[in-house]
């Protein structure tokens, strides 16, 4: 699903495409959304900044999130922590009126912040003064003391560079192979990602342990079960779609579904017919 949402500042429209969110129309209805694009400088590492925004919610609401193959820095009043790749689906309550500020990484782009494998960070959330101490504690004081949120996103930036990073080959060719893994739906296999790489299918194991956190498996059943959650929900005609997306038959995918989605797939096109 694809969205136009107003920016937080009212102003402009924001493009973005709305794979891992649970039931999308009912989450714009409960809150705006936004992504900003990274500065030049940090581009090669980031994907973009996110602004989660709601106000006066008569009722609690919890959004659920089928997680992409990312590390993000996320600061709310609620929690200030760098999260990395989580294999279930997991969920945040918001309730009242607040404002989440995320920075998403490319995958593989952690790794010149964190300068260790990225595995160590998988299916964890750590805070980020744990992770950056003083420094750390700076940034999360400078983002919530922060009205503007172009301005907060600039203190997210600003405490990035201050870390140095460096331009590393290993990790721009980590974000091109997860990039084809999303957009070719044709590769439902990691033998076929391994030979589109040049590489040894133990190689691109490797590869993707120490820049993404979760191995070239995971990212690709990740990507196939988006892209059938995204066809489910639009209503589309899921004759063969298990076929397509690498699955061995139509119960191997409701039962990956549902333990992601948390409903099966017949649940999951009524919420969409819903909207």
């Amino acid at each position: 699903m694809e969205a136009i949402v107003p920016g937080p500042d009212g102003e402009g429209l924001v493009e973005t495409r709305l794979r891992g969110w649970v039931d999308p129309a009912s989450a714009l209805a409960a809150f705006r959304f936004a992504r900003h694009a990274p500065s030049a400088e940090l581009a090669p590492y980031l994907d973009h900044h996110w602004v989660v925004t709601y106000a006066d919610l008569a009722e609690p609401y919890e959004q659920r999130i089928v997680s992409h193959p990312t590390v993000n820095i996320t600061i709310t009043d609620d929690f200030r922590r760098v999260a990395g790749v989580i294999k279930g689906g997991f969920s945040y309550t918001m309730r009242g009126s607040g404002r989440v500020l995320g920075t998403r990484f490319r995958p593989g782009g952690f790794h010149a912040f964190f300068r260790a494998p990225v595995h160590r960070l998988t299916g964890r959330f750590v805070e980020i003064e744990e992770m950056y101490g003083g420094a750390g504690a700076a940034l999360v004081a400078g983002v919530l003391d922060e009205g503007d949120m172009g301005a907060a996103i600039g203190v997210v930036e600003a405490f990035l560079l201050s870390l140095e990073p460096e331009p590393d080959p290993l990790a721009e060719e980590t974000a091109a192979l997860v990039s084809l893994a999303e957009e070719d739906v044709t590769v439902t296999r990691v033998d076929q990602l391994a030979e589109r790489a040049g590489r040894s299918v133990r190689s691109l194991q490797r590869l993707f342990r120490d820049y993404v956190g979760v191995g070239p498996k995971w990212v690709i059943r990740r990507f196939r079960l988006h892209e059938a959650a995204e066809r489910i929900y639009q209503g589309r005609d899921l004759a063969g779609l298990a076929a397509e997306l690498g699955y061995t038959d139509q119960a191997h995918l409701t039962n990956d579904f549902t333990a992601v989605m948390g409903m099966p797939p017949s649940a999951y096109a009524r919420l969409g017919l819903g909207n």
